[in-house]
C-alpha cells in the first residue's frame, strides 16, 4: 500500500463529509425560514443514521461478494474482516475500512439530497423510516450493479466515475417520486411565492459544496496520481462552466444576474462532470458545464411554469437532468488517453459505450423512481409521511423540533 494514496484518500473522505452540512446551508437558504433549522438537522440526521447502516449491513451489500451480480453478500456485515488489509477487487493502494469509510460518505449525502424535493412538507418520523429502508433497498443495490466487484452494470462495461448513476440520478428520480407522493406544497396551491430566506447560506453552501466536490471526485481515483488530478481539474472547470452558462440564461432571461442562479449553476456543472470526471479531458468537462448550465435552468423553468407537481428546490432538475446529461456526455467524451482503465467514448469509435450509459440510465432511474414511490406509500400505511396543513403552516422549525432559526422580537 502506498502512503500517498493512503494520505490522499483519507483527505479526500473528509472533503467529502463536509458536502453534506454544506448542502445543508445550501438547501436551508433556498427555504422559508420557517423550516431552516429542519432542513439542514435533516441533512445531519440522515448523516449519522446512514454511518450506523452502511456500518451494519449497507456496505456488505454494496461491496461484499456479488450474488448473481445483483446484490452483496452479508459476508461483510457489521464490518467482519473489513480493516487494515486492502480488497483488491476496489483498489490495493488503500486499506478496505478507507475505502468503507470513503464510500459511507457518497451513501450519507445521496439520500440528503433528496430532502429538496419536500422541504416543508414532510413529517421527521416517516423521513428517518424512509432513509433507512432507501439506503438499504435502492441505494445498496445501485452501489453494488455499478461499482461493486461482480455486479451486473459493472460487468456489462457501464463506467460512472464518482457517481453520476450511483448518487445524482437515484437521488435526482427519486425525488421526483417523493414530491409526487406527497404532493404540491401550501404555497405552490396557493399560487403565493416562495423565495429564498437567506441568499448568503445558499452561496456559503455552494461554495463548500464545490470544495467538497474535488474529494468527491479526486478521491474517487483511489490513489493519489494522474487520474486524480484530471478529475480535479475537470471538476473546477466544469463547475465554473455550469455556473457562467445559468448565469447568462438568467441575465437573458430576467434582465439580471441571480445570485442563487449562479450558485446553482455551479452546483449543476458539478452534478454533470461526476460520472465523467476521471475519463474525460479539459475541453470536454468545459462543455459538459456550459451545457447543464442550459440545459437544467430550462428543466427547472418548464418545472415552475407548468405546476404539475412541487419538487421545492429542483432536486430534479439539478441532479436527474443534470446526472443524464453527464452520464450521457460520458458515454460520448470518455477516452483512454486520459484514463488507459477506461473505455472510449463514441467520440472516439466506440459507440457501444454512449448504448451502454443510456441503458444504465433507464436501469437506474426506473429501479429508483418505483422503489421511491412504493417505499413512501408503503410508509403512509405506518405513519403519515406528510404533515398536517397547521404544521405546514407553522413550519417545521416549530413543529417537529420546537425550535426556530432566529428570536423574533
Amino acid at each position: 500500500m502506498s502512503s500517498a494514496d493512503i494520505a490522499w484518500v483519507l483527505t479526500s473522505t473528509c472533503l467529502v463529509m463536509i458536502m453534506t452540512p454544506a448542502l445543508g446551508f445550501f438547501y436551508g437558504g433556498l427555504v422559508r425560514r420557517k423550516n431552516l433549522v429542519s432542513t439542514i438537522i435533516q441533512c445531519m440526521t440522515i448523516f449519522a443514521v446512514v454511518s450506523l447502516v452502511w456500518a451494519l449491513w449497507g456496505y456488505s451489500e454494496a461491496f461484499a461478494p456479488s450474488v448473481n451480480g445483483v446484490i452483496g453478500d452479508l459476508s461483510k456485515a457489521g464490518l467482519n474482516n473489513v480493516g487494515a488489509a486492502a480488497n483488491p477487487a476496489y483498489s490495493n493502494a488503500i486499506p478496505e475500512l478507507l475505502y468503507f469509510a470513503f464510500q459511507l460518505k457518497f451513501a450519507a449525502i445521496t439520500p440528503a439530497l433528496i430532502i429538496g424535493a419536500f422541504a416543508g412538507r414532510i413529517r421527521f418520523k416517516a423521513l428517518l423510516i424512509f432513509i433507512v429502508l432507501w439506503v438499504s433497498l435502492i441505494y445498496a443495490p445501485i452501489a453494488h450493479w455499478v461499482w461493486g466487484d461482480g455486479g451486473w452494470l459493472r460487468t456489462m462495461g457501464v463506467i460512472d466515475f464518482a457517481g453520476g448513476l450511483v448518487v445524482h440520478i437515484s437521488a435526482g428520480v427519486s425525488a421526483l417520486a417523493a414530491a409526487l407522493v406527497i404532493g404540491k406544497s401550501k404555497d405552490m396551491q396557493t399560487a403565493q411565492e416562495s423565495r429564498p430566506n437567506n441568499i448568503p447560506f445558499v452561496i456559503l453552501g455552494a461554495a463548500i459544496l464545490w470544495f467538497g466536490w474535488f474529494g468527491f471526485n479526486g478521491g474517487s481515483a483511489l490513489a493519489a496520481n494522474e487520474i486524480a488530478v484530471q478529475a480535479l481539474v475537470n471538476t473546477n472547470l466544469a463547475a465554473a462552466a455550469g455556473a457562467v452558462s445559468w448565469m447568462l440564461v438568467d441575465w437573458s432571461r430576467k434582465g439580471k444576474p441571480s445570485a442563487v442562479g449562479i450558485s446553482v449553476g455551479a452546483v449543476c456543472g458539478l452534478v454533470a462532470i461526476t460520472p465523467a470526471a476521471g475519463y474525460v479531458a479539459v475541453t470536454p468537462a468545459i462543455i459538459i458545464g456550459l451545457v447543464v448550465g442550459v440545459t437544467s435552468n430550462w428543466v427547472a423553468n418548464w418545472r415552475s411554469s407548468r405546476h404539475l407537481f412541487d419538487d421545492s428546490l429542483d432536486v430534479f432538475a439539478c441532479h436527474g437532468a443534470g446526472s443524464i446529461w453527464g452520464v450521457i456526455a460520458t458515454g460520448i467524451f470518455a477516452s483512454t488517453a486520459i484514463n488507459p482503465s477506461g473505455p472510449n467514448g463514441a467520440l472516439f469509435g466506440n459507440p457501444y459505450q454512449l448504448a451502454l450509459e443510456a441503458f444504465a440510465i433507464v436501469v437506474v432511474a426506473s429501479f429508483a423512481f418505483v422503489g421511491s414511490y412504493v417505499l413512501l406509500r408503503a410508509i403512509n400505511f405506518i405513519t403519515p409521511v406528510r404533515v398536517t396543513a397547521e404544521e405546514e403552516e407553522e413550519g417545521l422549525d416549530e413543529s417537529q423540533h420546537g425550535e426556530e432559526a432566529y428570536e423574533v422580537g
